[in-house]
């Protein structure tokens, strides 16, 4: 099982990144897929997450509306928009994967700073 997140850097404020993360090893299309995110000397945060089917999608209220998640099943993959980007936004950004067993893969950093 891998799950491999891409896509951080360092970006400005207001500015907008896209995150993804690369699945194989597991039935990605029957799993609920989410990311999180741990900023320096915080405990790790539920950032979003995306039923199965795509149908459903959920946000922490500090990203509704400038993030968006979004799955393709054809790839394995699950995506993170992030747009108007906040200094308190910078973390190391996880993907998981969740259906009675839960899938960790390793994060990719966010840096927000002007």
């Amino acid at each position: 099982v891998q799950l491999q997140a891409s896509g951080g850097g360092l970006a400005q404020p207001g500015g907008s990144l896209r995150l993804t993360c690369e699945t194989s090893g597991f039935s990605f299309s029957t799993y609920y897929m989410s990311w999180l995110r741990q900023a320096p000397g915080k405990e790790l945060e539920w950032v979003s997450s995306i039923w199965s089917d795509g149908s459903l999608t959920y946000y922490h209220y500090t990203v509704k509306g400038r993030f968006r998640i979004s799955r393709d099943v054809a790839k394995n993959t699950v995506y993170l928009q992030m747009n108007s980007l906040k200094s308190e936004d910078t973390a190391v950004y996880y993907c998981m994967g969740r259906r009675g067993i839960t899938y960790w893969g390793k994060g990719t950093q966010v840096t927000v700073s002007s």
